[in-house]
């Protein structure tokens, strides 16, 4: 049995996650699915964005399915009550570090992209991103006053050897599943945080003798992205620069509505989530995107259930969905038949 736990969270989360597990629901799985609330909810339903209940049912489960976490109407609650810390504190309670982006361009989608086709199309780039260390997590932090009475705000970068060396071993083995090419990406000509990342990167690729490996610092990487996004294979870095890296990287596949996301621990166990916000603005209007999520839940079917068979069931389904020229919004091009969110959920069923 597959144990799942499913946390719609904010915005357009519900509506989403409905459509990962319509698909799901649809292949031939023993599931055990249950759901519970997460950020914003999981304030409105227990005041704590991440529940004491939700935390147990995640640890107890094998994999979880997340929508995504956020809305204005909670910007003003005090930081570590807005949905956005519930879901920094359960990749941290689950240990998941390791965050896997793909970004695959569809044929069907090379003019939805913001970029000329003939730099984008074949696109097909892995971003590894680590997810519990970093600028993120690191201590001290917060904002203080001086003793002149100034403001100052305050968060460190840092890294240890052991967190840097277990992300590397995950790219490389990505890698040796794809075109053995990992790009580290890096700041280390000014932050020796980054300077150990480096180190410690080629210290690793001794391990892998067949993967190719290249350095690049940040921001030259943000520039290639846009200029010759195909020269990546594997791209791997730490938590804020991959961030902002795989943000950029989802809008060459034509809309960050397509890009799903896996984060792992280190035995497989996996958070899966589309790598979009939560959108409140289109939350309860059936326009939104749910092919992210349902590519995340092929990534779950692959990468902790070892389902290789219906993770490409999935996957070829969503390609016969955009064949056939369905489209939510955000994908949309003249010619196309524009659908709601519900209805690209059964489209995809459909094509199963």
């Amino acid at each position: 049995m597959m144990k799942i736990a499913v946390l719609p969270g904010d915005g357009i989360g519900p509506e989403i996650v409905a459509q990962a597990v319509k698909v799901l629901n649809a292949l031939d799985l023993d599931l055990q699915l249950q759901e519970a609330p997460i950020g914003g909810a999981g304030y409105e339903a227990a005041g704590d964005p991440l529940p004491a209940d939700t935390l147990a049912l995640a640890k107890s489960s094998d994999a979880v399915l997340l929508g995504a976490v956020g809305d204005w109407k909670y910007d003003s609650l005090p930081r570590d009550m807005r949905p956005e810390r519930g879901l920094l504190r359960i990749r941290k309670e689950l240990n998941l570090f390791a965050n896997l982006r793909p970004a695959l361009l569809y044929p069907e989608l090379a003019s939805a992209s913001t970029l000329k086709p003939e730099v984008v199309s074949g696109l097909d780039l892995m971003i590894v991103r680590e997810l519990t260390g970093d600028i993120y997590f690191g201590q001290p932090r917060g904002i203080s006053t001086l003793e002149n009475g100034e403001r100052e705000g305050i968060n460190t970068m840092r890294y240890n050897e052991s967190e840097i060396r277990r992300i590397g071993h995950v790219a490389f083995q990505i890698a040796m599943k794809r075109n053995k090419k990992v790009c580290s990406v890096d700041k280390a000509n000014v932050l020796e945080t980054t300077e150990l990342w480096r180190q410690v990167m080629i210290e690793v690729a001794k391990e892998y003798p067949q993967v190719e490996l290249s350095h690049m610092y940040v921001d030259n990487a943000a520039m290639q992205l846009v200029r010759a996004p195909k020269q990546f294979d594997v791209m791997v870095t730490g938590n804020i620069f991959g961030d902002i890296l795989s943000d950029e990287a989802s809008m060459l596949t034509g809309s960050i509505g397509m890009l799903p996301s896996a984060s792992l621990d280190a035995n497989n166990k996996g958070m899966y989530e589309p790598s979009h916000g939560s959108a409140p603005d289109i939350a309860g209007k059936d326009v939104a995107n749910p092919l992210a999520t349902i590519l995340s839940a092929a990534m779950m079917l692959r990468y902790t259930f070892n389902d290789e068979n219906n993770a490409l069931r999935i996957e070829n389904a969503v390609k016969k969905t955009l064949a056939q020229g369905f489209r939510t919004a955000d994908i949309w091009t003249e010619g196309a038949s524009k659908v709601g969110c519900n209805a690209m959920g059964d489209a995809v069923v459909a094509a199963l």
